[in-house]
């Protein structure tokens, strides 16, 4: 019932006004009348990028440009492309051994490694990642999200015969890798092996849940009576590495792993689930039958944090986080030293969050904060027609959330995010994916990558912070919290309208200032302060005229200031460019290039992806991470 007030709430404010309008909340404001002189006023220079002065002082000479390189030009080419005096060093591709003492299996061209194999294997699908030093800018640990698995390539018969041995293989190639690199004296890159932090987190792991929702009754299953105990992560997207120096994965596409062979209750539906079959994991891993076992999915969909110095460290699912498809988290701090997490969650008309922490960091890294994430609010954020904001609590016992509307505790919220958002009348996004946080500005950015459902007949209708019906192209908001990064208010705008000025289609074309793109994913933003945007274009999306001209996917920096975008990397044919991380002192960019040659069909045909790729090393597509250098040894983007 919640969802549907918040569809109708959508309709009954927004009288479908044009692109501009939205996107301006200064404009908006003026169209309204009366007092919209005055907010028009105060939120001006927030949609020019500036933030309000709050004391006077002379102008001073304009500050240095951000982007100091020669944008590429639009590739199609089964190739990464770099700006002229820079190089791209492929890195830890799927298939390659970790480092794991004792444990070096080496890939086999025709994918016939095992699933023991492939437990000391990088996993397929490179997405979120970091660089945590050892050493400075010289050595440290590349951790990187192993996001989902291609039968077609990971099996050298695709899904012609199912075993229990591929199953362990498919469990493995999903989680988390962490592999100790050096810089040698070439300036390339080399994998240390073995190497005494390396480490394959998996979908067969066990984990810890901690928080409200930990022994909750919606969390125990059969093999966990004490629903605190779960074996293994599985679809981790984004990452983020956190001020005490641990890494934040998030859960996202989990659900389609699950089989239900009956109709499912509603609360399963929420999430997803369907009658039917999607992937055969159930065969040979009884809890992946819904049906049998209908609480198992639930453990799934949760911010998990990772102490990469430590392998022997056990993963915590934290649940006070609430349960998503989680895109990512990425952590902002406040004055007093509380942790405030911002996340998208990326799925059609679906949430964007942010938790604050009541406890304030402390020094000591990983075991001082060990419960810093387990304590505090979880909100959901509303955005207006007027160009303002609010967040909304999801706590239990306040408004709609109530036993008697199906929340008894502060648990069952948290399990049921999506439904407390719902009955919350929060804004149903298009696919909230990476956040990004600007310490200086304290500016927060959300990359929106698309939503063809938007404006469809009982989908969500266009909205001010979702402006256009049929959104392929997708675009990137801007917020700024009223106050602290813990506000409970916030004003905000369109950053971005991606897409290609020249498309025909008015609802298709952007507002880009620079080189044109479309389906805004990855976000992040560089010691510098320029806004790295990773493109995830999908194969289907790219088959349209309306992106014809944008090429492969690609990595763009723009300068927040002025606005300004610049294509910094191409990736191969069929590839999504993920994650972003650089070294300290700025000399190398880390960036995942994922899933080389896909096409709608890559799961059931494995000889697909390999007529359209063969990147990196000739033979069967591979996911992996490149790693970007100026020639020189200088900043990277200057």
């Amino acid at each position: 019932m919640g969802k549907d007030f918040a569809s109708m709430e959508d309709s009954n404010r927004c009288a479908n006004p044009s692109i501009h309008e939205l996107s301006d909340p200064a404009r908006r404001q003026w169209l309204r009348g009366g007092l919209g002189a005055t907010v028009g006023s105060l939120l001006a220079p927030l949609a020019h990028g500036v933030q309000p002065a709050t004391d006077e002082a002379p102008p001073g000479p304009p500050p240095p440009p951000l982007l100091g390189f020669t944008a590429v030009p639009v590739s199609s080419a089964d190739a990464v492309r770099v700006p002229e005096g820079y190089t791209a060093q492929p890195l830890a591709p799927w298939g390659d051994p970790v480092g794991l003492p004792g444990r070096m299996p080496a890939f086999n061209p025709d994918a016939g490694n095992t699933g023991a194999e492939q437990e000391a294997q990088f996993g397929m699908h490179h997405d979120g990642l970091h660089y945590f030093a050892l050493e400075g800018s010289r050595r440290g640990l590349l951790v990187i999200n192993h996001e989902y698995v291609d039968p077609g390539l990971l099996f050298p018969d695709g899904m012609r015969s199912w075993t229990a041995d591929k199953l362990r293989k498919a469990q493995a190639a999903h989680g988390v890798g962490v592999a100790e690199i050096a810089l040698r004296a070439d300036g390339q890159w080399a994998l240390v092996r073995p190497s005494r932090y390396a480490r394959r987190i998996t979908g067969a792991t066990p984990m810890q849940v901690q928080g409200p929702a930990a022994g909750h009754a919606l969390l125990k299953t059969e093999a966990d009576p004490t629903g605190r105990r779960v074996l293994g992560t599985l679809g981790n997207c984004a990452a983020e590495r956190t001020p005490w120096g641990t890494y934040l994965t998030g859960e996202e596409n989990w659900i389609y792993l699950f089989a239900a062979t009956e109709d499912p209750d509603a609360h399963q539906q929420r999430w997803g689930l369907r009658k039917g079959v999607a992937a055969r994991w159930h065969e040979f891993d009884a809890r992946f039958n819904a049906t049998r076992h209908p609480h198992e999915p639930n453990r799934f969909g949760w911010i998990v944090e990772i102490d990469p110095y430590d392998p022997t460290s056990t993963p915590v699912k934290r649940s006070a986080l609430g349960r998503a498809a989680h895109e990512g988290a990425t952590v902002a701090m406040t004055r007093d030293g509380r942790a405030v997490v911002y996340m998208g969650e990326d799925a059609r008309s679906e949430y964007i969050y942010k938790f604050v922490s009541r406890d304030r960091m402390q020094p000591g890294g990983a075991k001082a904060n060990a419960t810093l994430l387990d304590h505090g609010t979880l909100y959901v954020a509303r955005f207006e027609a007027d160009g303002r904001g609010r967040w909304l609590p999801l706590v239990q016992g306040q408004g709609p959330l109530t036993a008697a509307r199906g929340f008894a505790d502060l648990g069952e919220v948290l399990v049921k995010s999506r439904q407390a958002s719902d009955a919350l009348g929060a804004t149903k996004m298009d696919r909230p994916e990476w956040v990004a946080v600007d310490p200086r500005t304290r500016e927060v950015y959300c990359a929106l990558t698309n939503n063809r459902n938007r404006g469809r007949p009982g989908e969500p209708a266009v909205d001010a912070a979702n402006p256009r019906a049929n959104n392929t192209m997708g675009h990137i908001i801007r917020w700024t919290e009223d106050g602290d990064f813990d506000g409970d208010t916030f004003a905000w705008h369109h950053f971005v309208l991606a897409g290609d000025p020249a498309n025909e289609r008015p609802q298709a074309r952007g507002n880009v200032k620079g080189d044109a793109f479309a389906c805004p994913d990855g976000l992040w933003i560089d010691p510098r302060g320029v806004l790295w945007i990773d493109t995830d274009m999908s194969s289907s999306v790219m088959g349209t005229g309306e992106a014809a001209r944008l090429g492969n996917n690609a990595m763009l920096a723009a300068d927040p200031r002025s606005g300004e975008v610049r294509r910094f990397l191409t990736g191969p044919v069929g590839c999504e460019l993920a994650g972003a991380s650089m070294t300290p002192d700025g000399s190398t960019l880390f960036v995942s290039i994922q899933h080389p040659g896909e096409t709608p069909s890559e799961i059931s045909d494995p000889d697909q992806p390999m007529r359209f790729s063969r990147w990196p090393d000739g033979g069967r597509p591979r996911s992996a991470v490149v790693a970007i250098r100026r020639r020189d040894g200088g900043l990277v983007g200057t």
